[in-house]
């Protein structure tokens, strides 16, 4: 090997050849990443699959917004949730049933699985609703200290005046036969039951057994739940409950609680 302008080179001739072939290497691999820089660039990830609706319900004499920490905890382990507000203190149950109806239509007709998260009276509706012949996009529903079998105070309290201000469906919500509760069609979807066990002084006087200061632990069992479990809360915090969300959304994931739920 000669250089340009200049003597003979000391380096022996093995040692040049390497030198060029590194040269020849590192040229290839400069190459070769410039090829392909554009075609990583451009490569398009998989799509992410769209969370799961989860439709809320609250209970009677509430709102949405009753519903809105259980709803962030939900969105927090991945799901969309809807928070549907019905008129429970001035229609009968018939017309919160079409209420009800014509909502989820209209935010969720498309969307399945489509889940189900009903407190108290929302439960109720959503038995009346779908109990029957559920939509084939039914996923899978969690009672929220559901009075399934009514509630004891609604036939203490229904005939006094103060009550009347809660409306038609309120009334309806007694544990006679002929109640609303007690009418409606056993579900033909996957659902699992919370129940609270904490008492109030009233409840405890007027409600037979352990209840949640509103509704009896037996009213809320239903037969043909795949899971029931309780905590140990008053019925008008059930929603505020860390332990309910954590239970909800494992249920809505697993079709049962968590094996560390407390089941009676």
């Amino acid at each position: 090997w000669k250089a340009p302008d200049g003597p003979r080179s000391e380096q022996p001739a093995g040692r040049g050849a390497d030198a060029i072939r590194r040269g020849l290497t590192l040229v290839l691999l400069t190459a070769f990443a410039v090829v392909a820089m554009p075609v990583a660039a451009g490569r398009i990830p998989p799509p992410e699959a769209s969370p799961e609706t989860v439709i809320l319900l609250h209970g009677l004499g509430r709102g949405p917004a009753s519903t809105r920490i259980l709803g962030d905890r939900l969105e927090a382990e991945g799901y969309r949730t809807v928070a549907i507000g019905y008129p429970s203190t001035s229609e009968p149950p018939a017309a919160l049933v079409r209420h009800l109806k014509q909502e989820v239509d209209a935010c969720c007709a498309a969307d399945s699985p489509l889940h189900f998260v009903g407190f108290s009276l929302g439960g109720l509706l959503v038995r009346a609703a779908y109990g029957e012949a559920p939509p084939d996009g039914i996923g899978r529903v969690v009672f929220v200290g559901p009075p399934h079998a009514g509630s004891e105070l609604v036939d203490e309290f229904g005939g006094w005046k103060f009550f009347q201000w809660l409306g038609p469906t309120a009334a309806a919500l007694g544990t006679g036969p002929d109640s609303f509760p007690n009418q409606l069609p056993a579900p033909q979807f996957p659902y699992g039951v919370i129940a609270g066990t904490r008492e109030n002084p009233v409840g405890k006087h007027l409600i037979e057994g352990e209840s949640d200061g509103t509704v009896a632990l037996h009213s809320a069992r239903l037969p043909g739940a795949t899971d029931f479990i309780t905590v140990e809360r008053s019925h008008s915090f059930l929603l505020r409950s860390e332990s309910v969300a954590a239970e909800t959304a494992h249920f809505l994931r697993h079709g049962r609680f968590s094996e560390e739920a407390n089941r009676p």
